[in-house]
């Protein structure tokens, strides 16, 4: 393994990092969280409750012992493709039970899970392979992604592939149905040695090897969704992983006292679906409701074959939700929690009007597994807030530009975070890992502030800080001024060059179906609403905007955009 696996958030109170009093208190004391292997939740879920439901994968059920059995196999399978401690594997899959079963396997024999997303680009495939070193790729056979990683066997790192036949995974009427109508959607892989069927790597029936492994092992190279810069590997262990999930456990206040069903349509692939959809599921033993994709027409109807009780979404699925007629398929939904992005209040009130069910915001960040802070669920929710820090975590906000400093009640700086979900580092940038932490807390690069009853609130990302004319102004800012105007689903503020100012601040907006609203109405409801310095200085419609693979609304799109249509 690559050198980098040693960095860490240095130890409060070492020599080179000396601890400093947080601004806020963990908000509940709650005893140390033990450092588990991941590995370990399966096993205690099939041990205690293997004939539950598991998964439910468009109408086919697997049960905790069945996948167990099968993580099992396929555990001897990869390690008879070579796979030892350390090595990295990667795992570029939809939201399938491969992806579980073959997580599991892979950890259960000391290796080190990589996620990938299958729509990356040939080139963005290679980039992730080459930095993180992986040797095995574990893929669906959808034409999404095979015959973009196919090309890698052999060039570098990479030297075999597992694939996984997507049709296989379904029920039988649903198979013969894919086989035939989807035969575009399919890719037979290379007749080359080097690419070996899932059933094949499961054939043989036999105990995996003993590996000596540790809870603060590596366990997964998590990248960074690469918004601004090259993506990094951030560095998660064992026990930060496993962390995350007995914190949501503390935050619920219980274990369920009945069995959960946790819709997933949010990818696996992406760090708060990780923890959510499948280790807290798995942690808890919930059934894991999968979904591929999100689609709208089969998004609702599993929702009322399946009736989940938790459902946890990013804004743009609140927002999606709330521009479609819904007839009950909530009901039986018991909380809602947002991630991955500010939640607009607008958004959240709406869909909770509508459905019923209240909507927690949480925070979070690649770097910390990804959970430092979330609303309560019971209990007092503040407008625009993402809530007190996660049970065992503590906020500090610093001075942006003296980061020695720790600010007091209410006053804007960066947010820094401490607790033990917060990542070793990134691999192969000890440099990089060294300015992610300060005295030992993870910098998150956000703007926010802790009131006198320890909630957060974010402002903006550091870097999508507006500069105009020696002011400073946060898109976010702009962004939810506008989403309070009835018409409007979804806004990105950024900055765009001013001869006089320097910077101002330019709105992209996208109305609801049917809408229509000019520049200068939307200009007149927020003259009451934003300063003369926040108020935009250009207001572009479009009929949607850009995001990101994961379904984030993407400045980064938008700013490349700006930058061109500027070039001489």
């Amino acid at each position: 393994m690559g050198a980098a696996e040693t960095v860490g958030a240095p130890l409060a109170g070492s020599k080179t990092h000396p601890a400093q009093p947080p601004s806020s208190l963990v908000p509940e004391e709650m005893p140390p969280i033990s450092p588990r292997l991941l590995t370990d939740l399966l096993d205690h879920a099939a041990e205690r409750h293997g004939n539950w439901p598991a998964i439910d994968f468009m109408g086919r059920k697997w049960t905790y012992a069945e996948v167990a059995d099968l993580a099992r196999k396929a555990a001897r399978g990869l390690q008879d493709l070579g796979v030892k401690p350390g090595t990295r594997v990667g795992l570029c899959l939809p939201n399938t039970p491969y992806y579980v079963v073959c997580y599991f396997a892979i950890l259960r024999i000391g290796g080190v899970v990589v996620n990938f997303n299958p729509l990356y680009t040939e080139r963005e495939l290679a980039h992730q392979v080459e930095d993180s070193g992986a040797s095995v790729m574990i893929a669906s056979d959808l034409a999404m992604s095979l015959p973009k990683i196919a090309p890698l066997v052999g060039k570098g790192t990479l030297s075999r592939v597992v694939v996984c036949p997507f049709a296989d995974a379904l029920p039988a009427i649903k198979r013969r149905a894919f086989q035939l109508l989807k035969r575009r959607d399919i890719v037979h892989e290379p007749h080359d040695l080097r690419f070996v069927r899932f059933a094949d790597l499961i054939a043989r029936d036999a105990e995996p090897d003993p590996v000596e492994r540790s809870a603060h092992d590596l366990a997964v190279l998590q990248y960074t969704g690469g918004t601004t810069g090259v993506p990094k590997g951030a560095m998660l262990s064992h026990a930060n992983l496993a962390a995350n999930s007995a914190q949501m456990i503390a935050h619920v206040g219980h274990m369920p006292d009945q069995q959960e069903r946790t819709l997933g349509v949010l990818p696996l692939f992406h760090v708060f679906a990780l923890t959510t959809v499948l280790n807290y599921s798995v942690d808890t033993a919930a059934e894991m409701i999968l979904l591929p994709r999100f689609e709208m027409k089969s998004f609702l109807a599993t929702c009322r074959r399946t009736k989940p009780t938790q459902f946890f979404g990013v804004p743009t699925l609140y927002t999606a939700l709330n521009g479609v007629s819904l007839h009950g398929e909530f009901d039986s939904v018991r909380v809602c929690i947002s991630g991955g992005a500010p939640l607009p209040l607008e958004v959240r009130q709406r869909f909770e009007e509508r459905t019923g069910v209240k909507v927690v915001e949480g925070y979070g960040l690649t770097e910390a597994s990804p959970i430092i802070a979330c609303n309560p669920l019971e209990g007092m929710v503040k407008a625009n807030s993402c809530g007190p820090a996660f049970p065992g975590t503590s906020l500090e906000i610093r001075d942006p530009d003296n980061l020695h400093q720790v600010l007091g009640t209410g006053e804007k700086g960066e947010v820094c975070a401490r607790g033990p979900q917060v990542m070793k580092g990134y691999w192969n940038r000890q440099e990089e890992s060294d300015k992610t932490f300060i005295y030992g807390a993870l910098r998150t690069g956000d703007v926010g502030y802790l009131d006198a009853e320890g909630y957060l609130f974010l402002v903006d990302r550091i870097k999508d800080l507006i500069l105009c004319g020696g002011y400073n102004v946060y898109p976010r800012v702009i962004e939810d001024a506008i989403y309070e105007h009835p018409m409007v689903a979804e806004v990105i503020v950024i900055g765009v060059p001013d001869e006089y100012r320097g910077q101002s601040p330019k709105a992209f907006v996208a109305l609801h179906e049917g809408e229509s609203l000019d520049e200068a109405a939307l200009l007149e409801f927020l003259q009451p609403r934003l300063n003369k310095i926040e108020m935009p200085s250009a207001i572009e419609f479009r009929a949607s905007l850009p995001k990101t693979l994961v379904g984030k609304l993407s400045k980064k799109d938008l700013v490349a955009e700006e930058a061109a249509r500027r070039r001489p």
